[in-house]
């Protein structure tokens, strides 16, 4: 039974820094791309950026480029999200997932919180 653990989430100004944590168990991930998602209060679930488990390619969402940076330790099966200069529209739970998501595969999330 797979299962993926987020946490690292916090408060924290505008600008500053957080990293997520996503502890994957139960599986074989060698196959998957897997992403970070996010979901803002009011809003739907939005993709964040993937990254290969394989090659260690990545994607990200426009909104995010240059800010936040995927990357994953094989021997640890996590995957992590570096997030700098965070904004106040960053503000949301962010979920860890397989890309594309499988239904299943959802945990808590881990809120993250900007203030301006």
């Amino acid at each position: 039974q797979v299962q993926l653990v987020e946490s690292g989430g916090g408060l924290v100004q505008a600008g500053g820094s957080l990293r997520l944590s996503c502890a994957a168990s139960g599986g074989t991930f060698s196959s998957y791309a897997m992403g970070w998602f996010r979901q803002a209060p009011g809003k739907e679930r939005e993709f964040v950026a993937r990254i290969s488990w394989s090659t260690g390619g990545t994607y990200y969402v426009d909104s995010v480029k240059g800010r936040f940076t995927i990357s994953r330790s094989r021997a640890k099966n996590t995957v992590y999200l570096q997030m700098n200069s965070l904004k106040p529209e960053d503000t949301a739970v962010y979920y860890c997932n397989a890309d594309p998501p499988h239904s299943d595969y959802w945990g808590q999330g881990t809120q993250v919180t900007v203030s301006s």
